[in-house]
């Protein structure tokens, strides 16, 4: 498989599975209504552990524009390799959400809260404040970035080996820090979905909130070149 479709199937499995637990959570009339945050944890934790396992042999698995932009910077992947990974990520986040309104289209018509739609989509912050809310994607796209860096074998990424212990650093950083934001930690994961949003003839939706849009894309990245900073002062020291 080339490892440009490895990365669109990849990061459309995360998103489809991981805003798929949002959705059998939040929307009308599902058979999971009603569970709480840890179910959607588990849902994004489960979603990268198999994301990964599928395509790592294949790309790496990076599924996430931060983690490519990364792992160059910290010397780990080709810059040239960059531009086109980071396109078939967040095409395979569109896909993704696609998918997940298609597998609850009867749902979303039954849901009366527009703000529960986009919801599905997206992350938005529980309290809205600018510096706090990219304060809080920074320091958790940095958790994320640090760990993958010792995980990432040189110049290739994830092993398939390393699925679990990836979806476990998903799983505690949501337990831990997904709580303010959403922990998005990825353009694919909310600005991908949040332009299916806008595209998707869903009734009764609200705008995407293009207002908050670029803090799930700025600090995921700016976490991600603090951690790759840190792991190279820690191996040139």
């Amino acid at each position: 498989m080339h490892p440009y479709i490895a990365e669109f199937i990849g990061t459309a499995l995360v998103v489809l599975l991981g805003d798929g637990a949002v959705a059998n959570v939040l929307l009308a009339r599902t058979k999971g209504k009603g569970a709480d945050l840890i179910v959607i944890v588990m849902g994004w934790a489960m979603a990268v552990f198999i994301a990964v396992y599928v395509t790592a042999s294949f790309s790496g698995a990076h599924l996430n524009p931060v983690v490519t932009v990364s792992l160059a910077l910290a010397g780990k992947f080709a810059w040239a390799k960059v531009p086109g990974y980071v396109a078939a990520q967040m095409l395979g986040g569109m896909a993704g959400a696609l998918l997940v309104w298609v597998a609850y289209r009867q749902h979303f018509a039954k849901e009366g809260d527009a703000d529960v739609k986009l919801g599905v989509f997206c992350t938005a912050p529980a309290i809205r404040s600018v510096p706090h809310n990219l304060l809080t994607e920074m320091i958790a796209t940095f958790v994320l970035i640090l760990g993958v860096l010792y995980l990432a074998s040189p110049q290739v990424g994830l092993g398939a080996l390393d699925a679990l212990p990836v979806g476990l650093l998903v799983l505690g950083i949501g337990i831990s820090l997904g709580g303010p934001t959403g922990y998005a930690m990825s353009p694919a994961r909310d600005l991908s979905p949040r332009l299916m949003h806008a595209l998707l003839p869903i009734p009764g939706k609200r705008d995407s909130d293009w207002h908050y849009a670029w803090i799930p894309v700025c600090g995921p990245l700016l976490g991600g070149a603090a951690a790759a900073c840190l792991y190279l002062y820690l191996h040139v020291h």
